[in-house]
């Protein structure tokens, strides 16, 4: 009787389809909604699809379709729940982890999921010719960093080994509360050994095994096409462990960088779910569509970015005075306009129970001061900077907003250069610029995801900026296991961060999407994550 139900439903949907369609075009969304296939803004065109190599959150959207780790997270609350490890032991000290895989678990290709798998892989992720931005992610494993950094060559002697073809033993320097945590980031994903190899060699990056027609995944979906410039399409998978709960039949990730033409994509019926929306239209969907307007909380720092090896920016006083002549309320008031909190320091609060003492004030008057006794009084002698941004409507008004604030308070110009998304990565990781816009959102729910982006050497601590008192704090954080105690390192650190200035904290994200009605399981989250498997689509 339920079959025939079931039936009679998608009979009379399709007949309402059709008809409807002699009086209207039908839309990419009114056919997903009917065959299960979401339409979503992916934002700027990928750099790739390595997990061992991606640090944007535009290709984590996508790689997380496509791969899974030993921990999967919950659609509501993003805990750790189990991935391809059915279930694990830790010991009475947190120095030892031991993971069960699923004998069900397989690649795409049909290839069991092993423990060998995860060693490979987390061998790839700390191979130095690699250059993965996101090794340290890895350092809590007993010598994981002594073989990142060369001074260990035997990786046998690094705390990951396969106990059998499906145990997993893990052996970490010192206790990690929030390791099942972090074992939901795409540097813990595992990567299939066979087609790595074949692509040419584990420690290249950028070889040809991210392509369609390479690719060999173990996540809900499979890679099926890749447009470059217009979209990705991942199908969902026969082979994964748990494609029962799967709904999806696939999913569609544009790449549209424009937010204009991505909320006119969603106005036009071709977008499920859109990246952001334009600023000058926040309000519109307020007063108008506010069913369709998601601004959630968002555990995230937009910031800008400061060479300290570029003059002047060596010098802490003209950082600060940089730093203290935006009027960050003016900025979430009048351009972004989506809810956000003013950031007088780096690290979101209430982030397991984390408060700081560390306060940027916002004071024209302060950094007229500090610029002057840097030798340069009413901004005079103070080179013009080059601003960098990558393409986006709102990144060049935040920084044409604070343009003509360090102009008015300080009286020095900048240049704003607008880079595609690739190219801005390139030139920054580099170094090749003197002031960048950045954002960092949280890997997982703990303070150190923000705080361990500025120690020495950090793959993404762009700015130069070294600071051994720094380091220190936050190792020590590390290696505590008092709650409280811990508290009080990261606070140390976010002191230290916020009287130095590397990088000058703007405003805390919130997540600004629109959503279509028919969208089911898009739980708000932190992290602005929605494990795909427990979306699906509701004419």
């Amino acid at each position: 009787m339920k079959l025939i139900i079931s039936r009679i439903w998608v009979v009379c949907v399709i007949a309402a389809l059709v008809f409807t369609a002699c009086s209207r075009r039908v839309t990419p969304v009114d056919d997903g909604n009917l065959r299960q296939i979401l339409h979503l803004g992916n934002g700027a065109e990928p750099v790739d699809l390595d997990p061992h190599v991606i640090t944007g959150v535009t290709e984590f959207n996508i790689i997380r379709a496509l791969l899974e780790g030993l921990v999967d997270e919950n659609p509501h609350t993003l805990k750790p729940e189990p991935g391809v490890a059915e279930r694990w032991e830790i010991s009475a000290d947190g120095l030892q982890y031991t993971f069960h895989l699923r004998g069900d678990a397989r690649w795409s290709n049909g290839d069991p999921v092993t423990a060998h798998d995860f060693v490979f892989s987390f061998r790839r992720m700390l191979t130095p010719a690699l250059g993965a931005r996101y090794a340290y992610m890895l350092y809590p494993l007993k010598n994981a960093e002594q073989f990142h950094r060369g001074e260990l060559d035997d990786f046998s002697q690094v705390g990951v080994r396969a106990e059998e073809e499906h145990t997993l033993h893990l052996e970490l320097e010192h206790p990690v509360p929030y390791l099942l945590s972090l074992l939901t980031h795409n540097s813990w994903y595992p990567v299939h050994p066979p087609t790595v190899r074949a692509a040419g060699g584990e420690d290249r990056p950028g070889t040809r095994w991210t392509r369609p027609e390479s690719f060999v995944g173990n996540g809900p979906f499979n890679l099926q096409s890749w447009e470059h410039g217009k979209r990705i399409i991942v199908t969902r998978s026969p082979t994964y462990w748990d494609r029962e709960t799967v709904r999806l039949n696939e999913i569609h990730f544009h790449a549209i960088s424009d937010s204009s033409i991505e909320e006119r994509s969603f106005r036009a019926g071709q977008l499920h779910v859109t990246g952001t929306i334009p600023l000058d239209r926040i309000d519109w969907y307020r007063k108008n569509r506010p069913e369709v307007l998601r601004l959630d909380p968002y555990l995230g720092t937009y910031y800008f970015l400061l060479n300290v090896q570029r003059p002047p920016l060596d010098d802490v006083r003209v950082r600060r005075a940089l730093a203290k002549a935006i009027n960050r309320q003016a900025i979430v008031d009048y351009v972004t306009r989506g809810g956000e909190a003013p950031a007088r320091h780096f690290t979101p609060e209430k982030l397991d129970a984390y408060e700081t003492s560390a306060r940027l004030a916002d004071s024209p008057e302060s950094a007229r001061a500090l610029l002057a006794e840097a030798g340069y009084p009413g901004g005079e002698g103070f080179p013009q900077l080059q601003f960098l941004i990558n393409t986006s409507d709102a990144h060049a008004r935040i920084a044409q907003a604070v343009q003509q604030m360090w102009r008015e308070e300080l009286g020095i110009s900048i240049n704003i250069v607008n880079m595609e998304w690739q190219v801005y990565l390139a030139t920054t990781q580099d170094g090749n610029y003197q002031i960048a816009r950045a954002g960092w959102i949280g890997d997982y729910l703990d303070p150190n995801t923000f705080l361990d982006l500025w120690v020495t050497g950090g793959g993404n601590n762009r700015t130069g900026w070294s600071n051994t008192d720094y380091d220190e704090a936050v190792n020590a954080a590390a290696r505590t296991s008092d709650p409280q105690e811990r508290m009080r390192y990261f606070d140390t650190a976010e002191n230290i961060l916020i009287r130095e200035m590397p990088v000058i904290p703007l405003y805390f994200y919130r997540s600004k999407s629109l959503i279509q009605p028919a969208v089911r399981g898009w739980h708000p989250t932190l992290l602005d994550r929605h494990p795909y498997k427990h979306v699906w689509l509701e004419p």
